[in-house]
């Protein structure tokens, strides 16, 4: 049904719970991808998963001449057809405590550091006039989140970033979204204990924490052509626990 061969694809933050799954789904539908993340050795055992099928590039998208030599890189391939802003960063924090360090920092990767990017390589989009930006946000731009207001303030903000790029792009055939995942099984989900899991769980209507492949899925639809008359729109994926 969903079928990219051909298409090119670029993942940040690949080394992740959700970006392997990502990585995983897309190179399972024929997609070329680029991988990047911060360890090179995540991004080899990475590949070396996936039978070593992907180009890898560490990259720190918070440095500039990291996030510009990905993007002469990317232009030495022709571009890509689909961008999947997964990268992100939490320093969390009481706000009467939080430091400028750490306000800074979050804001950096999981806001400015896309811009960046997604500046960059819109420009080849807008030529082939086709494309697909998603921008992974969270359940917590809509809700807040105590002890996270530069995370929430970050979120929120790609939320208003994918909205505003969509108006300018969509007559160029590009579409722009964001996926906004609840609760989801990772690395950051495993330290919670007991306490902490059953109270997310209290309020969660459909009573689990989600799958990265859930995820997936949403990003698969977005990155199609099913998904043609779709922009500017966030898909919440979160068993229920915020309703839109």
């Amino acid at each position: 049904m969903f079928d990219f061969t051909g298409k090119k694809i670029l993942i940040t933050g690949a080394s992740g719970g959700i970006g392997r799954e990502l990585s995983k789904s897309f190179l399972e539908k024929g997609a070329d991808l680029i991988i990047t993340g911060t360890s090179s050795k995540k991004l080899n055992l990475l590949n070396q998963d996936l039978n070593s099928k992907c180009k890898i590039f560490e990259c720190n998208l918070s440095s500039v001449d990291d996030t510009n030599n990905l993007l002469e890189h990317i232009s030495g391939l022709g571009g890509v057809d689909i961008l999947i802003n997964n990268a992100g960063k939490t320093e969390d924090n009481l706000f009467m405590r939080m430091s400028d360090k750490q306000w800074e920092e979050v804001m950096l990767i999981n806001l400015t550091s896309v811009m960046r990017l997604t500046r960059g390589i819109i420009r080849q989009m807008i030529k082939k006039r086709w494309g697909r930006v998603i921008n992974i946000s969270s359940i917590v731009a809509l809700t807040g989140n105590p002890g996270q207001s530069n995370y929430v303030a970050a979120k929120s903000g790609l939320i208003g970033f994918s909205k505003s790029l969509a108006s300018e792009v969509a007559s160029r055939g590009i579409t722009v979204n964001c996926i906004a995942p609840g609760f989801i099984e990772t690395n950051m989900t495993e330290k919670l204990n007991e306490n902490q899991k059953n109270l997310i769980l209290s309020k969660i209507p459909m009573n689990r924490i989600g799958l990265p492949i859930e995820i997936c899925s949403s990003a698969i639809f977005l990155a199609s052509s099913f998904s043609n008359y779709i922009t500017g729109q966030t898909i919440h994926v979160n068993g229920g626990m915020y309703m839109s």
